[in-house]
């Protein structure tokens, strides 16, 4: 009896580490084919290195779509106040590259990693940006 709970709890535990994956993909559920996200990062994660403190530091996500259809951002949040942003807002065209901003007011000193979430209409999830680095 012990013994087929432990076999049942690896089971578990093996199903629940193949459910974990790093890429996104989707089925398009017309044809039944994996599809990848029309939106290529050039990166997702920035690290800044050292910043003065008191002097805002601006940075650039770029993408491209590399898919067939345009590209709408209908929302980009950063995680607190201290971060503010800006992006494209006209349709970004097949083939097209375009940018969200965000501005770090680099208030205090020490080392920070803040995210900005990108919402578009091209991804069922939106897309979680990181930067970092530390203000001295």
């Amino acid at each position: 009896m012990k013994a087929l709970k432990i076999s049942v709890l690896a089971i578990a535990f093996g199903f629940g580490l193949v459910s974990f994956t790093a890429k996104e993909v989707s089925v398009d559920p017309i044809t039944k084919t994996a599809t990848t996200s029309p939106v290529s990062w050039k990166s997702e994660t920035i690290d800044v290195g050292n910043i003065p403190q008191g002097t805002p530091k601006s940075l650039d996500f770029e993408f491209k779509n590399t898919g067939k259809t345009d590209i709408i951002i209908t929302n980009v949040k950063a995680a607190c106040g201290c971060t503010a942003t800006d992006y494209t807002k006209t349709p970004i065209k097949p083939g097209q590259n375009a940018k969200v901003t965000a501005t770090y007011n680099a208030a205090n000193k020490g080392a920070f990693t803040k995210t900005v979430t990108v919402t578009t209409n091209a991804e069922e999830t939106p897309k979680v940006l990181t930067f970092k680095g530390t203000v001295i």
